[in-house]
């Protein structure tokens, strides 16, 4: 995602569309005002009206340039310097900037603005270990509860973190990872257990894996949990989480 001219930060709301009045009131009839009914009439529906979240939509754009590399690791970036670059005000930088670095993706440096975070490979091997130990046995008690025909129901999941591997979109990449190991592990029903997942997720760095192995992992896992063969099952979430 490009940072510069980010129209989309910019919340738009299409104008309701205002039916013309036809004919003239009738001789006796007191005229209505539009969009006025009497109790003999059902009101029109309601029609939702799309709101966007300035904040929300900076945050992914952010998000995007962290995995991207366009904002750099160890480099110091000031909300209104970002906030000029989106075409917003510094206030909803500043705000996804402070979600960020509850995240951990970015720390604050009092009077500049905030510094991206660098992880060493031992924070990196940590996170994987975290990652393992709360996900594998999930997936491992999913095998033997899970009846094998809902396993298909992921495979479009998979088949998407492909096809971003194969377009080398990190981003892109980012994001259907991640939803193919929430609907994973949405299958136990746990839904405090995915949001954590999912959480410690947003913290992988995408610049150090190979996106096509990793991508092919998620395929090779459906292949072994549809055919129940366990010594696969174990091969691919060893490999999967660097256990």
């Amino acid at each position: 995602m490009r940072m510069t001219g980010v129209e989309q930060a910019r919340p738009r709301v299409a104008p309701f569309a205002v039916p013309e009045q036809r004919g003239a009131a009738s001789p006796g009839r007191p005229e209505r005002s539009r969009g006025e009914h009497t109790h003999s009439e059902p009101p029109a529906p309601r029609v939702p009206v799309a709101r966007t979240s300035v904040r929300g939509q900076v945050l992914e754009a952010l998000r995007a340039a962290l995995l991207s590399g366009e904002l750099a690791p160890g480099e110091v970036y000031s909300a209104p310097v970002l906030g000029e670059r989106f075409g917003v005000s510094a206030t909803p930088v500043r705000e996804a900037m402070q979600l960020l670095a509850r995240e951990g993706a970015v720390e604050v440096v009092p009077n500049r603005g905030f510094r991206v975070a660098e992880r060493s490979a031992r924070e990196l091997a940590e996170l994987a270990e975290v990652r393992a130990l709360i996900e594998v046995p999930v997936v491992l008690r999913l095998a033997r509860a899970v009846p094998v025909g809902r396993w298909a129901s992921l495979r479009g999941a998979a088949e998407e973190t492909v096809a971003a591997a194969a377009c080398g979109d990190v981003a892109r990449y980012a994001e259907v990872d991640r939803a193919f190991h929430r609907a994973l592990l949405g299958l136990g029903g746990n839904e405090e257990l995915v949001r954590v997942a999912d959480d410690l997720r947003r913290r992988i760095v995408w610049s150090a894996c190979d996106l096509a192995v990793d991508a092919g992992e998620h395929v090779s896992l459906l292949d072994a949990l549809e055919s129940q063969d366990a010594a696969s099952l174990h091969h691919v979430l060893d490999s999967h989480y660097d256990t």
